[in-house]
């Protein structure tokens, strides 16, 4: 039998490329999203005007970028409170 060695644990820098690999993914999808939503409205709806697309992708790009920052800066979500602890005592 072998045995699988433990994990190692994620170093800062691994932590916040993950964060950005999110991010730009999310941002990609709902901007996408957003752009063909704005294409769908524009040929339906507006007589093949250019705004509703690009109001479309700038809602999903917005969306994008609040959940970024949700992500990086947690005290920004609503109903969290950071509370700090108080130094450690040295002997």
């Amino acid at each position: 039998m072998s045995s699988t060695p433990p994990p190692k644990p994620s170093s800062s820098e691994d932590i916040v490329a993950q964060k950005y690999d999110r991010c730009l993914a999310d941002l990609l999808v709902k901007s996408g999203i957003g752009f063909s939503i704005g294409v769908v409205a524009s040929v339906i709806l507006f007589r093949r005007r250019a705004w509703p697309i690009a109001l479309s992708t700038g809602f999903g790009a917005g969306a994008a970028y609040a959940d970024c920052d949700r992500s990086f800066n947690p005290a920004r979500i609503a109903g969290v409170r950071v509370v700090e602890h108080p130094p450690a005592e040295s002997k």
